[in-house]
């Protein structure tokens, strides 16, 4: 059973990204412009999807916490409560999907992107913004010039409950760790789902990258009778 590790702390959490708008400016310089559904997947309390908006497309929230749904809420869009690892979303009908800072979160990130890839249309596209797996994660260390160490952990691929370098008040601590992919096993994961990997950024301007971008699509061929897409969020529904 999928965990909702936000719960209790979604108002902490939501202020502290008062303190972080440059992941936006990353949202915005990598997201193509487009109509349709785009799902954010594991939207959190919801800040992507205005600027989801911004691009033409319509967003729809996925997430899991009851307690960052409430948040999402009073920024009104349209939002739909599941398991990132099991999304409630039919096959094959979704044109975009964005997913930002969730492979450290999830169990199981291969399941999402095999989720990501089912739900998508032929031809449909995903743009993902999270941590990068070499310079940022349990097995790193920060140093004051702005340098990293990077320790013998790196290749411990699991969820990591603490790290030597964490705070006590940190989003870590409060929501039980991190899960850590090699730099590998994070890129595989793509490959595995049958998602094509079209382009990997590194965005950040400090010298080394704390975030990934990589933008993927979907191989699967159109078939000659090409079906419309939902036109609502109840028709997204898995049945």
């Amino acid at each position: 059973m999928a965990t909702a590790r936000y719960d209790g702390v979604a108002d902490w959490y939501d202020a502290q990204l008062d303190t972080a708008p440059h992941r936006h400016d990353v949202l915005r310089a990598n997201l193509p412009t487009g109509q349709g559904l785009c799902l954010d997947i594991g939207s959190g309390t919801g800040r992507d999807l205005a600027v989801i908006a911004e691009f033409g497309w319509t967003p729809v929230g996925v997430e899991l916490s009851t307690d960052q749904l409430r948040l999402a809420r009073r920024r009104s869009h349209r939002l739909v409560q599941g398991d990132v690892e099991q999304l409630p979303i039919r096959s094959s009908v979704v044109p975009m999907a964005v997913s930002s800072w969730t492979s450290t979160d999830v169990d199981h990130f291969d399941r999402l992107l095999s989720e990501v890839a089912r739900v998508l249309e032929p031809g449909g596209r995903i743009l993902f913004y999270g941590v990068h797996p070499c310079f940022n994660g349990p097995h790193v260390e920060a140093c004051s010039d702005g340098s990293r160490l990077v320790h013998t952990t790196y290749r411990e691929a699991r969820r990591h409950l603490s790290a030597p370098w964490w705070g006590t008040d940190g989003i870590r601590t409060k929501v039980g760790g991190m899960r850590h992919l090699s730099l590998a096993e994070f890129l595989n994961a793509f490959i595995a789902a049958g998602l094509r990997i079209d382009h990997v950024s590194e965005p950040d301007e400090e010298p080394v990258p704390w975030g990934i971008v990589v933008a993927a699509s979907s191989v699967r061929r159109r078939s000659r009778k090409r079906r419309s897409g939902p036109s609502s969020v109840s028709s997204l529904a898995r049945r």
